[in-house]
């Protein structure tokens, strides 16, 4: 995807605060937090949404990277929330599949 802001932070061609890195994946801090903490967790390969992707490594990936930020950023302890909206309607605003990670803070309940 040539015009997708993750893609183009994924390939390096933007430059975002990336907090960890492997061959999937890339987690970097979100430049609008709602949390002390907040990372998002995206695959480097291009997925629009959750409904799209059907590669469970992928997704395993994924979950084990919000793990590892997580205590890597300190807030595995004391919990943390992970966020997946899908669509429109679920309130997704890049159409690149992303995973929030959001802690250093007590979370309430109902998010939305």
């Amino acid at each position: 995807m040539t015009d997708c802001l993750f893609c183009k932070m994924a390939t390096g061609e933007i430059k975002p605060a990336v907090v960890y890195e492997n061959d999937h994946v890339l987690a970097f801090r979100d430049i609008k937090p709602q949390a002390p903490t907040h990372v998002l967790i995206i695959p480097k390969r291009h997925v629009a949404t959750l409904d799209d992707l059907s590669d469970l490594g992928l997704a395993g990936e994924l979950l084990l990277a919000a793990r590892l930020v997580a205590r890597q950023e300190g807030i595995a302890n004391n919990g943390y929330r992970t966020v997946v909206n899908c669509g429109g309607d679920g309130g997704q605003e890049v159409s690149h599949l992303h995973l929030h990670l959001l802690g250093g803070r007590q979370m309430k309940w109902p998010p939305g």
